[in-house]
């Protein structure tokens, strides 16, 4: 009978380990540097944001947050390592509403699951801006919109490439304005641009950075920003909802994840110290000249957010039948 008592209590003992284990950990968390995966090149925006929110939360979580750039594949390479990393909160990917959100629609395989993340935290949106070539006869969007419908395919449209937000934007605004456009993808702003100010193309809809130099010069014309609210840097600029269009909203964002199973300990830290970070003043002007807009969100309001992307997306993609493989 003692035998048979020894080893309950030994078998109890031992599936108590990992969980005194787990607990433990989450307690001590984080107890060495953590990797930041960002899936674009080094000198970009989501790079500088990336390195811009990890000094930070750096410092409140006294520990490093290592960067580590893992791009190609429209983001997937970096969301493909992050997926496959432990779940234990020492491995962070900031990820994207492509890779969140949008390559689940615009390929039929992926290496990894999109929906196989722990949300910790959206970090900010990037409003892009409509823009014109001057030559355009239109000065707001229902001008816009009135001179497309009277010259059915006139009107050209320059993109940063095929299943970006920047050409889905497009996408979302023929559908909901009823027009016709064609698309000129390029590749990026350093093609796109020199393009429009040239007149091969009409209408772009581009980052508000990378557009604003050239909107006050008077080379670009500014008619309408795609977020729901008007953008900090453009503020002079109503939003295509304004416009006559209520409800159209799509833009690129950044959030902060952690691969699926990561400890709830774990997690909330991590959400306890993202929400400091994104109210700290000297973050917001740092992020200032990516574009970024810092929009803080609990943890629930973040989930709900992902949602409603994932089903506009889903609406915007099909009707336009964009696919990538």
């Amino acid at each position: 009978m003692r035998r048979i008592f020894l080893r309950a209590a030994l078998s109890c003992v031992a599936l108590a380990i990992p969980f005194a284990a787990a607990a433990q950990d989450g307690a001590s968390y984080p107890h060495k540097s953590v990797r930041l995966i960002v899936p674009f090149p080094p000198g970009g925006g989501t790079d500088a944001i990336a390195r811009a929110l990890g000094e930070r939360m750096s410092v409140d979580l006294k520990q490093s947050m290592v960067i580590d750039n893992k791009p190609g594949a429209g983001g997937m390479i970096g969301a493909e390592a992050t997926a496959r990393s432990p779940a234990d909160g020492y491995t962070l990917f900031v990820g994207t509403n492509s890779s969140l959100v949008t390559n689940k629609f615009l390929y039929a395989k992926m290496p990894y699951d999109p929906d196989g993340f722990e949300l910790i935290g959206l970090v900010g949106i990037t409003p892009l801006v409509v823009v014109i070539n001057p030559a355009v006869p239109a000065r707001t969007i229902p001008e816009l919109v009135a001179y497309a419908k009277a010259n059915p395919g006139k009107l050209t449209y320059a993109s940063f490439g095929n299943g970006t937000t920047s050409h889905l934007a497009a996408e979302l605004f023929k559908q909901r304005a009823g027009i016709d456009m064609l698309h000129v993808p390029y590749k990026g702003a350093s093609e796109a641009l020199p393009a429009i100010i040239g007149g091969q193309v009409s209408v772009y809809f581009d980052t508000i950075v990378s557009s604003i130099p050239h909107v006050k010069s008077g080379k670009l014309l500014a008619l309408g920003v795609t977020s729901a609210k008007r953008s900090q840097t453009l503020a002079n600029v109503p939003t295509i909802a304004e416009q006559g269009y209520p409800g159209y909203d799509m833009y690129p964002w950044y959030g902060l994840v952690a691969p699926k199973g990561t400890p709830k300990e774990v997690l909330e830290k991590l959400r306890a110290s993202l929400t400091r970070a994104l109210a700290d003043p000297k973050l917001v002007e740092r992020l200032g000249p990516t574009g970024a807009e810092v929009t803080p969100m609990t943890a629930a309001e973040f989930q709900e957010f992902v949602r409603i992307d994932t089903v506009k997306t889903e609406k915007v993609v099909k009707a336009a039948g964009v696919a990538l493989n």
